[in-house]
């Protein structure tokens, strides 16, 4: 293995779209490292820091660096304002977006050693499409990551690391099915400018570009994959 090689970490990396992430860094030359809950490379519940934390420091002890830090993993747990908790609240913002926080700590000061590094997380289209009240603390956390996104861009920029998002639109998965009908999810398709269900592939492309050489000019942004369901 060659020791300049580009690791990338994706966190959710088992899932649909997590998985396809890894496969597509892969494909671009990166050692990958998929972070799942039950599965995985190296494994860890991120609603805990503690257990991220040392994640973060597993990853670090066996593959001796991290370049590309893609945080995909997320909770969804609909919730309206009438049915509001507390606890159930902080564990979605804790993995959705605290647990982006800890592992970028632990991993941005190799970056700024080397002089490049990638962030990017993934967020949703909901923030720009009215947003059903049944998921207040997903798209919350997603709205969140969009603050995160910026505020690092600025902190981390003169390291040579970029900081961007990825927010997708409802795409075709175990869980998007899980909380939408064969109706939901084809009266989404038609919102969109083009006519066909959107699949993991779609997020990890771009994900993979956000990773590469070609996008050092980029950071700061959210590129909006969604087949035109809404246009910034």
């Amino acid at each position: 293995m060659a020791s300049e090689q580009r690791v990338a970490v994706v966190t959710g990396g088992t899932g649909a779209i997590g998985s396809a992430i890894v496969a597509a860094l892969g494909a671009t030359g990166h050692r990958t490292v998929a972070l799942g809950r039950r599965d995985g490379d190296v494994v860890a519940d991120l609603a805990s820091e503690s257990a991220t934390r040392r994640a973060a420091a597993e990853v670090l002890d066996r593959y001796g660096r991290v370049d590309v830090l893609v945080h995909c993993a997320g909770v969804i747990d609909p919730m309206s304002l009438g049915e509001f908790d507390a606890r159930r609240w902080r564990a979605v913002q804790a993995v959705n977006v605290e647990a982006a926080l800890w592992l970028a700590r632990a991993f941005t000061p190799g970056m700024a050693e080397r002089g490049f590094g990638r962030i990017v997380l993934v967020a949703s289209d909901t923030l720009w499409s009215p947003p059903d009240p049944r998921f207040l603390p997903y798209v919350a956390s997603k709205g969140a990551m969009l603050g995160v996104v910026r505020t690092l861009a600025v902190d981390l920029g003169g390291d040579g690391i970029a900081v961007t998002a990825v927010a997708p639109g409802l795409t075709d998965t175990p869980i998007a099915r899980s909380v939408n009908d064969a109706g939901q999810i084809e009266a989404v398709v038609a919102t969109q400018a083009m006519k066909r269900p959107l699949t993991p592939e779609d997020t990890a492309h771009t994900v993979a570009f956000l990773a590469s050489d070609g996008a050092q000019a980029l950071t700061g942004q959210v590129l909006v994959v969604d087949g035109g369901a809404t246009m910034r």
